[in-house]
Protein backbone atom coordinates (compact mmCIF):
# COMPACT_ATOMS: atom_id res chain seq x y z
CA UNK A 1 0.00 0.00 0.00
CA UNK A 2 1.37 3.69 -0.39
CA UNK A 3 3.70 5.15 2.11
CA UNK A 4 1.85 8.17 1.94
CA UNK A 5 -0.55 6.51 3.71
CA UNK A 6 -3.23 9.48 1.63
CA UNK A 7 -5.62 8.36 -1.06
CA UNK A 8 -3.34 9.95 -3.99
CA UNK A 9 -0.47 8.89 -6.04
CA UNK A 10 2.64 9.66 -4.17
CA UNK A 11 3.57 12.68 -5.90
CA UNK A 12 6.23 12.34 -8.55
CA UNK A 13 7.00 13.99 -11.89
CA UNK A 14 8.01 12.58 -14.92
CA UNK A 15 10.26 15.50 -15.37
CA UNK A 16 11.95 14.81 -12.59
CA UNK A 17 13.47 11.14 -14.05
CA UNK A 18 13.30 8.45 -12.21
CA UNK A 19 14.01 8.54 -8.46
CA UNK A 20 17.39 7.87 -7.02
CA UNK A 21 17.77 3.73 -6.42
CA UNK A 22 15.87 0.39 -7.72
CA UNK A 23 13.64 -0.16 -5.13
CA UNK A 24 9.71 0.23 -4.78
CA UNK A 25 10.23 2.24 -1.93
CA UNK A 26 11.71 5.36 -3.73
CA UNK A 27 8.41 5.96 -5.77
CA UNK A 28 6.48 6.01 -2.48
CA UNK A 29 4.86 2.10 -2.06
CA UNK A 30 6.00 -0.87 0.23
CA UNK A 31 7.10 -4.28 -1.64
CA UNK A 32 3.73 -6.84 -1.12
CA UNK A 33 3.98 -8.44 -4.51
CA UNK A 34 6.14 -11.31 -4.40
CA UNK A 35 9.03 -10.65 -6.75
CA UNK A 36 9.89 -14.21 -8.38
CA UNK A 37 9.27 -13.79 -12.35
CA UNK A 38 12.55 -14.01 -14.61
CA UNK A 39 12.69 -12.77 -17.91
CA UNK A 40 11.02 -15.38 -19.80
CA UNK A 41 8.21 -15.08 -17.43
CA UNK A 42 8.05 -11.51 -17.90
CA UNK A 43 8.24 -12.23 -21.81
CA UNK A 44 5.37 -15.09 -21.46
CA UNK A 45 2.65 -12.59 -19.67
CA UNK A 46 2.92 -10.08 -22.52
CA UNK A 47 2.52 -12.69 -25.41
CA UNK A 48 -0.03 -14.91 -23.75
CA UNK A 49 -1.99 -11.28 -23.23
CA UNK A 50 -1.64 -10.74 -26.75
CA UNK A 51 -1.88 -15.03 -27.27
CA UNK A 52 -1.84 -14.76 -31.18
CA UNK A 53 -3.41 -18.32 -31.59
CA UNK A 54 -6.67 -16.96 -29.30
CA UNK A 55 -6.99 -13.98 -31.31
CA UNK A 56 -6.62 -14.62 -34.91
CA UNK A 57 -8.83 -17.65 -34.26
CA UNK A 58 -11.59 -16.22 -32.80
CA UNK A 59 -11.79 -13.20 -35.38
CA UNK A 60 -9.79 -14.41 -38.64
CA UNK A 61 -13.27 -14.85 -39.75
CA UNK A 62 -14.44 -11.11 -39.02
CA UNK A 63 -11.47 -9.54 -41.03
CA UNK A 64 -12.28 -12.06 -44.18
CA UNK A 65 -15.90 -11.41 -43.94
CA UNK A 66 -15.35 -7.70 -44.53
CA UNK A 67 -12.01 -7.73 -46.18
CA UNK A 68 -11.28 -10.36 -48.45
CA UNK A 69 -8.07 -11.68 -48.37
CA UNK A 70 -6.78 -8.11 -49.58
CA UNK A 71 -7.35 -7.42 -45.25
CA UNK A 72 -3.61 -9.26 -44.41
CA UNK A 73 -2.16 -5.98 -45.44
CA UNK A 74 -3.93 -4.22 -42.70
CA UNK A 75 -1.83 -6.54 -40.18
CA UNK A 76 1.64 -5.15 -40.98
CA UNK A 77 0.15 -1.45 -40.49
CA UNK A 78 -0.87 -1.81 -36.83
CA UNK A 79 2.10 -3.84 -36.38
CA UNK A 80 3.85 -0.97 -37.17
CA UNK A 81 1.46 1.50 -35.56
CA UNK A 82 1.69 -0.83 -32.00
CA UNK A 83 5.40 -1.05 -32.63
CA UNK A 84 5.51 2.83 -32.52
CA UNK A 85 3.30 2.81 -28.93
CA UNK A 86 5.67 -0.35 -27.53
CA UNK A 87 8.65 1.51 -28.17
CA UNK A 88 7.23 4.36 -25.42
CA UNK A 89 6.38 2.45 -23.08
CA UNK A 90 9.18 0.53 -23.22
CA UNK A 91 10.97 3.85 -22.42
CA UNK A 92 8.20 4.34 -19.23
CA UNK A 93 8.44 0.21 -18.31
CA UNK A 94 12.36 1.33 -17.68
CA UNK A 95 12.12 4.73 -15.63
CA UNK A 96 8.54 3.63 -13.72
CA UNK A 97 8.49 -0.05 -13.20
CA UNK A 98 5.15 -0.06 -10.77
CA UNK A 99 2.11 -2.24 -11.07
CA UNK A 100 -0.73 -0.56 -13.18
CA UNK A 101 1.61 0.77 -15.47
CA UNK A 102 -0.88 2.79 -17.66
CA UNK A 103 -2.57 4.34 -15.07
CA UNK A 104 0.86 5.34 -13.04
CA UNK A 105 2.47 6.34 -16.38
CA UNK A 106 -0.71 8.65 -17.56
CA UNK A 107 -0.54 9.80 -13.49
CA UNK A 108 2.83 10.93 -13.42
CA UNK A 109 3.17 12.39 -17.63
CA UNK A 110 -0.01 14.18 -16.77
CA UNK A 111 -2.15 14.95 -13.28
CA UNK A 112 -3.23 12.46 -11.06
CA UNK A 113 -6.85 13.04 -11.96
CA UNK A 114 -6.44 12.39 -16.08
CA UNK A 115 -4.05 9.61 -14.72
CA UNK A 116 -7.02 8.19 -12.97
CA UNK A 117 -9.73 8.43 -15.68
CA UNK A 118 -6.98 6.54 -18.02
CA UNK A 119 -6.62 3.72 -15.38
CA UNK A 120 -10.31 3.49 -15.32
CA UNK A 121 -10.70 3.48 -18.56
CA UNK A 122 -7.80 0.34 -18.83
CA UNK A 123 -9.05 -1.59 -16.18
CA UNK A 124 -12.70 -1.91 -17.22
CA UNK A 125 -11.39 -2.54 -21.03
CA UNK A 126 -8.95 -5.22 -19.71
CA UNK A 127 -12.04 -6.77 -17.77
CA UNK A 128 -14.12 -6.75 -21.16
CA UNK A 129 -11.34 -8.55 -22.97
CA UNK A 130 -11.04 -10.84 -20.05
CA UNK A 131 -14.61 -12.02 -21.14
CA UNK A 132 -14.03 -11.81 -25.00
CA UNK A 133 -11.08 -13.87 -24.55
CA UNK A 134 -13.34 -16.76 -22.35
CA UNK A 135 -15.59 -16.23 -25.48
CA UNK A 136 -13.01 -17.65 -27.94
CA UNK A 137 -13.42 -21.18 -26.66
CA UNK A 138 -16.48 -21.55 -28.77
CA UNK A 139 -14.50 -21.53 -32.13
CA UNK A 140 -11.91 -24.06 -31.30
CA UNK A 141 -13.41 -26.77 -28.58
CA UNK A 142 -16.64 -27.64 -31.06
CA UNK A 143 -14.99 -28.41 -33.97
CA UNK A 144 -12.70 -30.38 -31.95
CA UNK A 145 -15.25 -32.68 -30.46
CA UNK A 146 -19.24 -31.98 -30.73
CA UNK A 147 -19.37 -33.03 -26.88
CA UNK A 148 -18.18 -29.38 -25.78
CA UNK A 149 -21.50 -27.79 -27.03
CA UNK A 150 -23.21 -28.41 -24.30
CA UNK A 151 -26.08 -26.25 -25.07
CA UNK A 152 -27.04 -28.15 -28.24
CA UNK A 153 -27.86 -27.04 -31.56
CA UNK A 154 -25.82 -25.22 -33.94
CA UNK A 155 -22.07 -24.41 -32.74
CA UNK A 156 -21.24 -21.37 -34.90
CA UNK A 157 -20.53 -18.50 -32.31
CA UNK A 158 -23.31 -15.88 -33.92
CA UNK A 159 -26.05 -18.69 -33.67
CA UNK A 160 -28.07 -18.56 -30.65
CA UNK A 161 -27.20 -21.76 -29.47
CA UNK A 162 -23.29 -21.13 -30.12
CA UNK A 163 -23.62 -17.87 -28.53
CA UNK A 164 -25.42 -19.67 -25.57
CA UNK A 165 -22.85 -22.60 -25.33
CA UNK A 166 -19.63 -19.97 -25.76
CA UNK A 167 -21.03 -17.73 -22.48
CA UNK A 168 -21.34 -21.31 -20.56
CA UNK A 169 -17.28 -22.47 -21.90
CA UNK A 170 -16.47 -19.32 -20.75
CA UNK A 171 -17.84 -19.18 -17.49
CA UNK A 172 -16.21 -22.57 -16.71
CA UNK A 173 -12.85 -21.39 -17.81
CA UNK A 174 -13.03 -17.54 -15.65
CA UNK A 175 -13.58 -20.17 -12.78
CA UNK A 176 -10.27 -22.03 -14.06
CA UNK A 177 -8.51 -18.95 -14.06
CA UNK A 178 -9.31 -17.26 -10.75
CA UNK A 179 -8.42 -20.33 -8.63
CA UNK A 180 -5.06 -20.41 -10.54
CA UNK A 181 -4.82 -16.87 -10.24
CA UNK A 182 -5.29 -16.62 -6.33
CA UNK A 183 -3.10 -19.62 -5.76
CA UNK A 184 0.34 -18.44 -6.40
CA UNK A 185 2.39 -15.81 -8.26
CA UNK A 186 5.11 -18.63 -8.96
CA UNK A 187 1.98 -21.38 -10.26
CA UNK A 188 0.59 -18.48 -12.08
CA UNK A 189 3.99 -17.98 -13.94
CA UNK A 190 4.49 -22.22 -14.37
CA UNK A 191 0.93 -22.36 -16.52
CA UNK A 192 1.98 -19.19 -18.32
CA UNK A 193 5.43 -20.63 -19.13
CA UNK A 194 4.10 -23.79 -19.86
CA UNK A 195 1.27 -22.60 -22.04
CA UNK A 196 3.22 -20.01 -23.93
CA UNK A 197 5.80 -22.70 -24.69
CA UNK A 198 3.49 -25.18 -25.94
CA UNK A 199 1.24 -21.39 -28.23
CA UNK A 200 4.39 -20.86 -29.83
CA UNK A 201 5.35 -24.22 -30.97
CA UNK A 202 1.70 -24.97 -31.75
CA UNK A 203 1.66 -21.64 -33.57
CA UNK A 204 5.18 -22.79 -35.86
CA UNK A 205 3.50 -26.31 -36.59
CA UNK A 206 0.35 -24.81 -37.89
CA UNK A 207 2.25 -22.31 -40.00
CA UNK A 208 4.44 -24.92 -41.67
CA UNK A 209 1.90 -27.15 -42.01
CA UNK A 210 -0.82 -24.88 -43.78
CA UNK A 211 2.24 -23.47 -46.16
CA UNK A 212 2.79 -26.92 -47.26
CA UNK A 213 -0.68 -27.26 -47.72
CA UNK A 214 -1.00 -24.40 -50.08
CA UNK A 215 -3.57 -23.73 -52.79
CA UNK A 216 -2.42 -20.34 -54.11
CA UNK A 217 0.19 -17.84 -54.30
CA UNK A 218 0.40 -14.97 -52.08
CA UNK A 219 -1.01 -12.61 -54.71
CA UNK A 220 -4.24 -13.60 -53.77
CA UNK A 221 -3.56 -11.26 -50.96
CA UNK A 222 -4.09 -8.15 -53.09
CA UNK A 223 -7.85 -9.12 -53.86
CA UNK A 224 -10.84 -7.71 -52.00
CA UNK A 225 -14.04 -9.99 -50.66
CA UNK A 226 -16.28 -10.56 -53.63
CA UNK A 227 -19.13 -8.34 -53.67
CA UNK A 228 -17.96 -5.43 -51.62
CA UNK A 229 -18.86 -2.41 -52.50
CA UNK A 230 -16.38 -0.16 -49.56
CA UNK A 231 -12.93 -0.83 -51.99
CA UNK A 232 -9.62 -1.47 -50.60
CA UNK A 233 -9.71 1.44 -48.21
CA UNK A 234 -12.43 0.07 -46.68
CA UNK A 235 -11.52 -3.26 -46.36
CA UNK A 236 -8.54 -2.69 -44.81
CA UNK A 237 -10.47 -0.18 -42.19
CA UNK A 238 -12.82 -3.34 -41.28
CA UNK A 239 -10.16 -5.97 -42.17
CA UNK A 240 -7.60 -4.49 -39.40
CA UNK A 241 -9.69 -5.15 -37.16
CA UNK A 242 -8.24 -8.38 -36.71
CA UNK A 243 -5.31 -7.12 -36.00
CA UNK A 244 -5.88 -4.78 -33.56
CA UNK A 245 -7.95 -7.08 -31.78
CA UNK A 246 -4.57 -9.47 -31.89
CA UNK A 247 -1.89 -6.51 -30.61
CA UNK A 248 -2.45 -5.83 -27.83
CA UNK A 249 -1.79 -6.38 -24.13
CA UNK A 250 2.26 -5.94 -24.74
CA UNK A 251 2.18 -3.67 -21.72
CA UNK A 252 1.77 -6.78 -19.48
CA UNK A 253 5.25 -6.60 -18.63
CA UNK A 254 5.06 -3.55 -17.26
CA UNK A 255 2.02 -4.32 -14.99
CA UNK A 256 3.76 -7.20 -13.40
CA UNK A 257 7.04 -5.14 -13.05
CA UNK A 258 6.74 -5.53 -8.69
CA UNK A 259 6.77 -9.02 -9.41
CA UNK A 260 9.89 -9.26 -12.14
CA UNK A 261 13.64 -9.59 -11.21
CA UNK A 262 15.73 -6.34 -12.51
CA UNK A 263 12.55 -4.84 -14.03
CA UNK A 264 14.17 -1.67 -15.64
CA UNK A 265 15.93 -3.77 -17.83
CA UNK A 266 13.42 -7.07 -18.15
CA UNK A 267 10.44 -4.83 -18.94
CA UNK A 268 10.99 -2.84 -21.67
CA UNK A 269 12.92 -6.18 -23.44
CA UNK A 270 10.17 -7.98 -23.13
CA UNK A 271 7.24 -5.50 -24.15
CA UNK A 272 9.32 -5.15 -27.47
CA UNK A 273 9.60 -8.97 -28.65
CA UNK A 274 6.28 -9.51 -26.96
CA UNK A 275 4.88 -7.67 -29.60
CA UNK A 276 7.44 -7.76 -32.17
CA UNK A 277 7.36 -11.91 -32.40
CA UNK A 278 3.49 -12.09 -31.59
CA UNK A 279 3.29 -9.90 -34.89
CA UNK A 280 5.31 -11.78 -36.87
CA UNK A 281 3.73 -15.19 -35.96
CA UNK A 282 0.01 -13.63 -36.43
CA UNK A 283 1.08 -12.64 -39.77
CA UNK A 284 2.33 -15.90 -40.60
CA UNK A 285 -0.65 -17.77 -39.44
CA UNK A 286 -3.50 -15.05 -41.71
CA UNK A 287 -0.86 -15.61 -44.73
CA UNK A 288 -0.53 -19.16 -44.13
CA UNK A 289 -4.57 -19.87 -43.71
CA UNK A 290 -5.66 -17.87 -46.36
CA UNK A 291 -3.03 -20.01 -48.93
CA UNK A 292 -4.02 -23.16 -47.64
CA UNK A 293 -8.03 -22.72 -47.31
CA UNK A 294 -9.53 -25.02 -49.84
CA UNK A 295 -12.31 -22.74 -51.01
CA UNK A 296 -11.81 -19.17 -50.39
CA UNK A 297 -16.19 -18.18 -51.55
CA UNK A 298 -18.03 -21.08 -49.89
CA UNK A 299 -18.54 -18.82 -47.04
CA UNK A 300 -16.82 -21.23 -44.23
CA UNK A 301 -13.84 -18.90 -43.84
CA UNK A 302 -15.88 -15.77 -42.76
CA UNK A 303 -18.20 -17.57 -40.32
CA UNK A 304 -15.65 -20.50 -39.07
CA UNK A 305 -12.27 -19.11 -39.86
CA UNK A 306 -8.89 -21.02 -38.93
CA UNK A 307 -10.85 -23.76 -37.63
CA UNK A 308 -11.87 -24.56 -40.69
CA UNK A 309 -8.94 -24.62 -42.47
CA UNK A 310 -7.05 -26.75 -40.12
CA UNK A 311 -9.72 -29.65 -39.87
CA UNK A 312 -10.21 -29.20 -43.86
CA UNK A 313 -6.85 -29.25 -45.03
CA UNK A 314 -4.66 -30.90 -42.18
CA UNK A 315 -7.36 -33.94 -41.63
CA UNK A 316 -9.25 -34.24 -38.49
CA UNK A 317 -6.58 -35.86 -36.97
CA UNK A 318 -3.73 -33.35 -36.81
CA UNK A 319 -6.84 -30.83 -37.55
CA UNK A 320 -7.49 -31.64 -33.88
CA UNK A 321 -4.15 -32.42 -31.99
CA UNK A 322 -3.96 -28.24 -33.16
CA UNK A 323 -7.21 -27.50 -32.30
CA UNK A 324 -5.87 -28.46 -28.79
CA UNK A 325 -3.13 -27.01 -28.56
CA UNK A 326 -5.10 -23.35 -29.59
CA UNK A 327 -7.51 -24.33 -26.46
CA UNK A 328 -4.83 -24.17 -24.28
CA UNK A 329 -3.67 -20.70 -25.41
CA UNK A 330 -6.91 -19.52 -25.03
CA UNK A 331 -7.06 -20.57 -21.22
CA UNK A 332 -3.70 -18.96 -21.00
CA UNK A 333 -4.23 -15.82 -22.17
CA UNK A 334 -7.86 -15.23 -20.28
CA UNK A 335 -5.41 -16.38 -17.59
CA UNK A 336 -2.80 -13.33 -18.24
CA UNK A 337 -5.18 -10.83 -18.65
CA UNK A 338 -7.05 -11.48 -15.49
CA UNK A 339 -3.63 -11.41 -13.76
CA UNK A 340 -2.92 -7.92 -15.60
CA UNK A 341 -6.93 -6.20 -14.48
CA UNK A 342 -5.75 -7.20 -11.21
CA UNK A 343 -2.88 -5.72 -11.00
CA UNK A 344 -4.08 -2.51 -12.56
CA UNK A 345 -7.38 -2.42 -9.50
CA UNK A 346 -4.72 -3.23 -6.86
CA UNK A 347 -2.65 -0.85 -7.66
CA UNK A 348 -5.30 1.86 -8.11
CA UNK A 349 -6.72 0.45 -5.12
CA UNK A 350 -3.47 1.17 -2.83
CA UNK A 351 -3.85 5.20 -3.35
CA UNK A 352 -7.27 5.10 -2.57
CA UNK A 353 -8.47 5.71 -6.09
CA UNK A 354 -11.44 3.20 -5.83
CA UNK A 355 -14.48 2.15 -4.11
CA UNK A 356 -13.90 -0.80 -1.66
CA UNK A 357 -9.90 0.21 -1.93
CA UNK A 358 -8.93 -1.28 1.35
CA UNK A 359 -10.00 -4.69 0.08
CA UNK A 360 -8.43 -4.12 -3.26
CA UNK A 361 -5.22 -3.18 -1.99
CA UNK A 362 -4.88 -5.97 0.28
CA UNK A 363 -2.28 -8.65 -0.80
CA UNK A 364 -2.02 -12.40 0.98
CA UNK A 365 1.30 -11.97 2.81
CA UNK A 366 1.49 -16.19 2.13
CA UNK A 367 0.86 -16.13 -1.67
CA UNK A 368 1.79 -12.58 -2.38
CA UNK A 369 -0.93 -12.31 -4.67
CA UNK A 370 -3.65 -9.48 -4.82
CA UNK A 371 -6.87 -12.04 -3.91
CA UNK A 372 -10.34 -9.71 -4.05
CA UNK A 373 -9.24 -7.55 -6.88
CA UNK A 374 -9.11 -11.00 -9.11
CA UNK A 375 -11.89 -12.32 -8.14
CA UNK A 376 -13.79 -9.08 -9.12
CA UNK A 377 -12.14 -9.47 -12.25
CA UNK A 378 -13.52 -12.99 -12.56
CA UNK A 379 -16.86 -12.25 -11.40
CA UNK A 380 -17.19 -9.00 -13.92
CA UNK A 381 -16.11 -11.09 -16.72
CA UNK A 382 -18.40 -13.76 -16.42
CA UNK A 383 -21.30 -11.08 -16.15
CA UNK A 384 -20.50 -9.73 -18.71
CA UNK A 385 -20.94 -13.28 -20.33
CA UNK A 386 -24.39 -13.49 -19.72
CA UNK A 387 -24.84 -10.69 -22.64
CA UNK A 388 -24.28 -13.39 -25.14
CA UNK A 389 -27.15 -15.41 -23.55
CA UNK A 390 -29.16 -12.45 -24.87
CA UNK A 391 -28.21 -11.84 -28.30
CA UNK A 392 -25.49 -13.30 -30.33
CA UNK A 393 -24.05 -10.40 -31.89
CA UNK A 394 -23.02 -9.50 -28.09
CA UNK A 395 -19.78 -10.88 -28.75
CA UNK A 396 -19.09 -9.06 -31.56
CA UNK A 397 -19.72 -5.79 -29.38
CA UNK A 398 -17.99 -7.35 -26.59
CA UNK A 399 -15.13 -7.24 -28.91
CA UNK A 400 -15.08 -4.35 -30.18
CA UNK A 401 -15.81 -2.58 -27.18
CA UNK A 402 -12.68 -4.32 -24.90
CA UNK A 403 -10.75 -2.91 -28.20
CA UNK A 404 -11.18 0.73 -28.25
CA UNK A 405 -10.81 0.87 -24.71
CA UNK A 406 -7.34 -0.05 -23.93
CA UNK A 407 -6.11 2.01 -27.59
CA UNK A 408 -7.90 4.99 -25.80
CA UNK A 409 -6.09 4.06 -22.62
CA UNK A 410 -3.15 3.68 -24.67
CA UNK A 411 -3.29 7.05 -26.01
CA UNK A 412 -4.04 9.01 -22.47
CA UNK A 413 -0.61 7.39 -21.98
CA UNK A 414 1.61 8.61 -25.19
CA UNK A 415 -0.38 11.91 -25.77
CA UNK A 416 1.11 13.38 -22.39
CA UNK A 417 4.08 11.88 -23.05
CA UNK A 418 4.50 13.58 -26.18
CA UNK A 419 3.24 17.09 -24.53
CA UNK A 420 5.81 16.19 -21.93
CA UNK A 421 8.74 16.09 -24.79
CA UNK A 422 7.73 18.85 -26.62
CA UNK A 423 7.69 21.34 -23.56
CA UNK A 424 11.32 19.51 -22.84
CA UNK A 425 9.77 17.90 -19.25
CA UNK A 426 10.97 14.62 -19.90
CA UNK A 427 14.47 14.00 -21.00
CA UNK A 428 16.57 10.72 -21.18
CA UNK A 429 19.77 11.94 -20.97
CA UNK A 430 21.84 10.75 -17.98
CA UNK A 431 18.59 9.52 -16.21
CA UNK A 432 20.49 6.50 -14.39
CA UNK A 433 20.90 2.88 -15.47
CA UNK A 434 19.50 -0.49 -14.85
CA UNK A 435 19.43 -3.38 -12.85
CA UNK A 436 22.92 -4.35 -14.77
CA UNK A 437 24.11 -1.36 -14.58
CA UNK A 438 23.28 -0.28 -17.91
CA UNK A 439 21.91 3.06 -19.09
CA UNK A 440 17.79 3.02 -19.06
CA UNK A 441 15.96 1.89 -22.83
CA UNK A 442 16.11 5.40 -24.25
CA UNK A 443 14.75 6.23 -28.41
CA UNK A 444 17.04 8.82 -28.09
CA UNK A 445 16.83 11.54 -30.62
CA UNK A 446 14.04 9.96 -32.28
CA UNK A 447 11.97 10.26 -29.29
CA UNK A 448 9.85 12.58 -30.91
CA UNK A 449 9.11 11.09 -33.82
CA UNK A 450 8.19 7.72 -32.30
CA UNK A 451 5.82 9.60 -29.95
CA UNK A 452 4.18 11.62 -32.49
CA UNK A 453 3.41 8.69 -34.40
CA UNK A 454 2.38 6.29 -32.02
CA UNK A 455 -0.50 9.83 -30.84
CA UNK A 456 -1.60 9.56 -34.35
CA UNK A 457 -1.83 6.03 -34.95
CA UNK A 458 -3.66 5.73 -31.82
CA UNK A 459 -5.59 8.22 -31.98
CA UNK A 460 -6.69 7.10 -35.79
CA UNK A 461 -7.54 3.40 -35.00
CA UNK A 462 -9.75 4.60 -31.85
CA UNK A 463 -12.37 6.29 -33.96
CA UNK A 464 -11.97 3.18 -36.76
CA UNK A 465 -12.68 1.09 -34.35
CA UNK A 466 -15.42 3.12 -32.83
CA UNK A 467 -17.00 3.98 -35.60
CA UNK A 468 -20.63 3.29 -35.84
CA UNK A 469 -20.87 0.70 -39.01
CA UNK A 470 -23.87 -0.66 -39.89
CA UNK A 471 -22.50 -3.43 -41.55
CA UNK A 472 -20.20 -4.57 -38.98
CA UNK A 473 -21.82 -4.10 -35.77
CA UNK A 474 -25.68 -4.27 -36.46
CA UNK A 475 -25.72 -6.57 -40.11
CA UNK A 476 -29.15 -7.75 -39.06
CA UNK A 477 -30.46 -4.10 -38.30
CA UNK A 478 -33.19 -2.43 -36.24
CA UNK A 479 -30.43 -2.65 -32.95
CA UNK A 480 -29.26 0.71 -32.90
CA UNK A 481 -27.45 0.37 -29.63
CA UNK A 482 -25.46 -2.32 -31.09
CA UNK A 483 -24.49 -0.11 -33.86
CA UNK A 484 -23.52 2.19 -31.11
CA UNK A 485 -22.22 0.39 -28.45
CA UNK A 486 -18.92 1.43 -28.34
CA UNK A 487 -19.56 4.86 -28.38
CA UNK A 488 -22.43 4.09 -25.48
CA UNK A 489 -20.01 1.98 -23.08
CA UNK A 490 -16.77 4.43 -23.61
CA UNK A 491 -19.46 7.50 -23.05
CA UNK A 492 -21.01 5.60 -19.76
CA UNK A 493 -17.46 4.68 -18.12
CA UNK A 494 -16.25 8.27 -18.56
CA UNK A 495 -19.88 9.36 -17.17
CA UNK A 496 -19.22 7.20 -14.37
CA UNK A 497 -15.84 7.78 -13.24
CA UNK A 498 -17.08 11.19 -13.14
CA UNK A 499 -19.47 10.59 -11.08
CA UNK A 500 -17.53 8.59 -8.63
CA UNK A 501 -14.71 11.18 -8.69
CA UNK A 502 -17.30 14.12 -8.26
CA UNK A 503 -18.37 11.95 -5.11
CA UNK A 504 -15.26 11.67 -3.46
CA UNK A 505 -13.66 15.27 -4.40
CA UNK A 506 -17.69 16.21 -2.37
CA UNK A 507 -16.83 13.93 0.72
CA UNK A 508 -13.47 14.79 0.76
CA UNK A 509 -14.42 18.91 0.99
CA UNK A 510 -16.72 17.96 3.46
CA UNK A 511 -14.45 16.21 5.90
CA UNK A 512 -12.27 18.94 5.57
CA UNK A 513 -14.48 21.30 6.45
CA UNK A 514 -15.61 19.14 9.73
CA UNK A 515 -12.12 18.75 10.69
CA UNK A 516 -12.08 15.06 10.07
CA UNK A 517 -9.81 12.91 7.83
CA UNK A 518 -11.02 11.10 4.81
CA UNK A 519 -9.93 7.29 5.03
CA UNK A 520 -7.81 6.24 2.54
Amino acid sequence: MSLTGTDVLPEHSAADGPPAGGSLEAFGYRQELHRSLGGYASFAAGFSFISVLTTVFQFFGIGYSFGGPVFFWAWPAVLAGQLLVAACFAELAARYPISGAVYQWSSRLSTPSFGWFAGWIMVLGQIVVVGAAALALQMVMPPLWSGFQLVGGDPAPLSPTGAANAAVLGVILLALTTAVNVVDNRVMSVVNRVGVTAEIIGAVLIVVLLLNHSERTPGITFHTAEGSGDGVLGALLVGSFTAAYVMIGFDSAGELSEETHNPRRTAPRTILTALAGAGVLGGLLVLSGLLAAPNLTDGHLATDGLSYVLTSSLGDGVGRILLADVVVAIAVATLAIQTSASRMLFSMARDGSLPFSRKLSRVSPRTGMPVFPTVVVGALAAALLLLNFGSPQAFLAIGSTCIVMLYLAYSMVTGPLLLRRLRGGFSTRGDGVDETGRPLFSLGRWGVAVNAGAVLFGLFMTVNLAWPRTSVYDPEGGHWYFQWFAVLFVGASVVLGAAYRFRVSLRRRTRAGSGTEMPG
